[in-house]
């Protein structure tokens, strides 16, 4: 389990990032896999989801995930939708007391936001996809919709490392033709390969915004192999799947 040091000071939210330990599931899920979109024994799943809900204080009913699915899309929980514990999105937003929003990875970013002045948390799912369509700034976006005085306090999570992400020209490209200023997050290699600070592009969206504090932790999810789970590992490994950490965040009722 991992804390922001800054989320920590306030008595009003739970949160954590959690690693892949302290779970039921075996072999390569081994053992807090919380991704059903694993093939990861279900009740296995539902029993570690429970075990997380324990930890933060919060009913296991009360837990929402999301349907992932790499895309700039931003869903808020509010009354109309409170009965859907899984929705179509890659980041939530949330005013509601005792509930926890929830954000999958392996290797991709976790992203936990607290707006104080509104109490608004939001959780996202930045992978290099989300990223680059505008995940990060459609969420800062829509907390600012819901009200332009804020103080939003931001910490991002354990994610693959630089020295681990080498990617293709095509890859590269896709950045650069986006902007190219792009290159500044890109490392050349042999082999017309280059690594990918995808830490520092999702540090760089947030720096667009006035964000009072931004957090790091600095923990490497394909490096960290007792800690995390890693899709990149788990494929370079030859595996045919791969367990999912969990991130969460939620507003206590005090």
């Amino acid at each position: 389990m991992y804390f922001s040091k800054k989320l920590s000071n306030f008595t009003n939210i739970t949160h954590c990032f959690f690693s892949k330990k302290g779970g039921v599931s075996k072999g390569i899920y081994d053992s807090l896999n919380c991704g059903f979109g694993s093939s990861d024994n279900k009740r296995n799943i539902k029993d570690n989801l429970s075990l997380v809900s324990e930890k933060i204080g919060i009913n296991k009913n009360n837990l929402f995930l999301m349907n992932q699915t790499h895309s700039s899309k931003v869903v808020v929980i509010d009354e109309s939708n409170i009965n859907v514990q899984r929705v179509d999105a890659d980041a939530l937003i949330t005013k509601i007391k005792n509930i926890a929003i929830s954000v999958l990875t392996a290797d991709c970013v976790p992203v936990l936001i607290y707006e104080k002045k509104n109490n608004i948390v939001a959780c996202v799912h930045a992978g290099w996809k989300g990223a680059i369509s505008g995940i990060i700034e459609n969420t800062l976006n829509q907390i600012i919709k819901m009200n332009k005085n804020n103080n939003i306090y931001v910490a991002i999570g354990p994610c693959i490392g630089l020295k681990n992400y080498e990617i293709d020209k095509k890859f590269y490209n896709k950045f650069i033709r986006k902007d190219r200023m792009n290159e500044i997050f890109f490392s050349s290699t042999k082999n017309d390969k280059f690594l990918f600070d995808l830490r520092k592009y999702i540090n760089f969206k947030i720096t667009k915004f006035d964000v009072n504090d931004v957090e790091n932790i600095e923990l490497d999810t394909y490096e960290e192999n007792e800690k995390f789970f890693s899709f990149r590992r788990s494929r370079k490994l030859g595996e045919k799947d791969y367990g999912r950490c969990i991130s969460t965040i939620g507003i206590k009722d005090i």
